[in-house]
């Protein structure tokens, strides 16, 4: 086996679903003899990164300025001397400087360019970057669906769909939390013990469907169903008076006991082990959607729009949990039915990480040993 030495660039190390993808991947890669570097401003996934492994090079590519720019030269230095492979750019900014100092290296000394479209981005000439990778890695057929429409100059042959995955090890199918976590969970909420819960997982954006599910909880209240309602989800820079405006809604509606919020929580697994219901209720397509395949991966319900990511993953594994987008009547109801008889979730695992792993990794070891492109 030729050992690789593969360089992933992102904004930084925060923990949404692009990090923790970059992470996977790093970990696989030292796993498996090569050499694993990350490029980012840093962030609390740093530490586990080092410590499983991996390089980390503290550079902010990700920071919208004209300074960012300085940062092509010593690239495209690091690259060279590093005698880097594979060169993973999986965020816009970042990609614009990798493009820019890889475009410029000899030939024959440069690594081979990877990009992976995570979302729908504006279409734009800024976005036009991440179509510039020697192989473009769609994560979901919406993505590559996407790429396909509205960037028609891409050839086909260069997009490389590798859907996202779950560790069915780390969500067992049937996955019951400690009698210690239960304890504490029902200490802090009481009046969880034995009701049926919806779970709404997700920051606290505009885009994320809050305002529905608020409303789904008092719909189905009003039905007699004493369900209780857990938003799942911290604050994001800037977004404390959204945040501030559910809370109000929510006791405005009289359903300040009906609707918990949890703030940010690293517990997710339990959280969805012990809902009866998630929800997804993005108003914009979802690229893949994780939260809904780790609820799914556990065994547990989820009822979701049936559009972008989540609508792919719906249809393959829990049918039963489609819902057409923005219908609220349409919504309440299938809630309503789920939360009567819900069929059984299948326990055979569909989209799995180590897929997700040996389909990147097949491509970075494919490509590495093919004739250099010209930019």
């Amino acid at each position: 086996m030729v050992r690789l030495s593969v360089a992933q660039l992102v904004p930084a190390l925060n923990g949404g679903g692009v990090e923790r993808g970059t992470l996977e991947i790093a970990r696989a890669l030292v796993q498996r003899g090569h050499r694993s570097i990350v490029i980012s401003a840093g962030g609390r996934l740093a530490p586990q990164l080092i410590n499983e492994g991996s390089e980390h090079l503290s550079w902010p590519l990700g920071v919208k300025s004209p300074l960012t720019l300085r940062w092509i030269r010593p690239l495209r230095r690091w690259l060279t001397e590093q005698r880097i492979d594979i060169l993973h750019a999986r965020s816009r900014l970042p990609a614009w400087i990798a493009w820019l100092a890889w475009r410029s290296m000899e030939l024959r000394s440069r690594p081979r360019f990877v990009t992976t479209v995570h979302g729908r981005y504006s279409v734009s000439r800024y976005s036009t970057v991440m179509t510039y990778g020697e192989r473009v890695i769609a994560v979901s057929e919406m993505i590559q669906d996407y790429l396909q429409r509205h960037y028609p100059r891409l050839p086909a042959e260069r997009i490389q769909l590798i859907p996202r995955g779950v560790d069915p090890a780390q969500f067992p199918y049937g996955y019951q939390p400690t009698p210690e976590w239960l304890q504490a969970w029902h200490q802090r909420y009481p009046q969880l013990r034995g009701a049926q819960t919806l779970t709404l997982p997700g920051r606290l954006s505009r885009l994320k469907g809050h305002e529905e599910f608020i409303d789904l909880i008092a719909r189905l209240r009003t039905r007699g169903l004493p369900v209780y309602g857990l938003i799942v989800g911290g604050v994001e820079p800037g977004r404390q008076r959204y945040a501030d405006q559910l809370q109000r809604r929510v006791r405005a509606m009289g359903l300040s006991d009906g609707i918990l919020f949890t703030g940010h929580r690293a517990d997710m697994r339990e959280i969805y082990a012990v809902s009866t219901l998630v929800l997804s209720l993005s108003a914009k397509p979802e690229s893949f959607g994780r939260a809904v395949l780790e609820a799914l991966s556990l065994g547990t319900p989820v009822l979701g729009y049936a559009h972008g990511g989540v609508g792919e993953i719906l249809r393959c594994i829990y049918p039963a949990g489609l819902t057409p987008t923005g219908n609220l009547d349409v919504l309440t109801q299938r809630a309503a039915e789920l939360l009567t008889v819900a069929p059984l979730v299948p326990a055979e695992p569909v989209f799995t990480l180590q897929r997700m792993l040996d389909d990147t990794l097949a491509l970075y070891e494919a490509l590495s040993p093919l004739p250099r492109s010209r930019a």
